[in-house]
């Protein structure tokens, strides 16, 4: 299956109030795995930018004037995604101001729908996770992704960010530690998701084998804990 996973930075929260696309992030998963095919584009809106949405993401009308507008790169988006499945947090989001781009555009493109499929990762994780916050730092923390180095919101960077999290929210590993901001939900409340197969046909997996001086270090060790065990280390049984 070939899943793409997408993210938009806008000049506000609303479509219908004249607000439009200002970046689109892009990243490929086939066979659950990252493919490094990537779409990244900053987009010129033609209008101004609301200042919450700037702290947001620190896009400037400046640094977007002489970026392309929508309406040119709207068919290689289209050809990007054409036959994936979108995975989008908070897919209503993104999906309602591309479908609000492309009704722009002089002939019709019709709308994502008509392209692809497209999966909610935020009512995934709600699913999952009911009354838990579930924002994207949140399913960071939740599901151990490092996103330190996220300062401000940019639609490519999510889109890395958020591709790792559904892979690692998929793929069958279940944590068992209740965090503080998880309600009093009983532990047996929570569901174990079954573990993913391992295609036949996968690469083998890489073998990096120790130097001496890691060997030495290792039979050293082993020695400190036969001595400390009265010679009942098992690793040098």
């Amino acid at each position: 299956m070939r899943q793409v996973v997408l993210d938009t930075e806008t000049t506000g929260l609303d479509p219908t109030e004249g607000h439009r696309i200002i970046e689109i992030g892009c990243v490929e998963v086939i066979g659950r795995r990252l493919t490094g095919n990537r779409f990244h584009v900053y987009l010129n809106p033609e209008r101004e930018i609301d200042p919450g949405a700037v702290e947001v993401h620190g896009l400037s009308a400046e640094f977007l004037a002489d970026k392309p507008r929508f309406a040119d790169i709207a068919e290689d988006l289209l050809a990007y995604i054409k036959g994936a499945e979108l995975i989008i947090h908070n897919a209503p989001f993104d999906i309602g101001f591309l479908n609000h781009e492309l009704q722009l555009l002089p002939t019709s493109l019709a709308s994502v729908a008509d392209y692809c499929t497209v999966l909610d990762t935020l009512a995934l994780a709600r699913k999952k996770h009911p009354g838990q916050r579930n924002n994207l730092d949140a399913l960071c923390k939740r599901y151990n992704v490092d996103n330190r180095h996220r300062e401000l919101h940019g639609a490519l960077l999510d889109a890395e960010i958020l591709a790792e999290v559904y892979l690692v929210m998929t793929g069958g590993q279940t944590l068992l530690v209740l965090e503080p901001e998880s309600t009093d939900k009983a532990v047996d409340d929570l569901q174990l998701t079954p573990k993913p197969t391992i295609a036949a046909d996968r690469a083998p997996l890489k073998i990096i084998r120790c130097s001496e001086a890691e060997l030495q270090e290792h039979l050293a060790r082993l020695d400190i804990i036969d001595k400390a065990s009265n010679g009942k280390c098992l690793w040098k049984a």
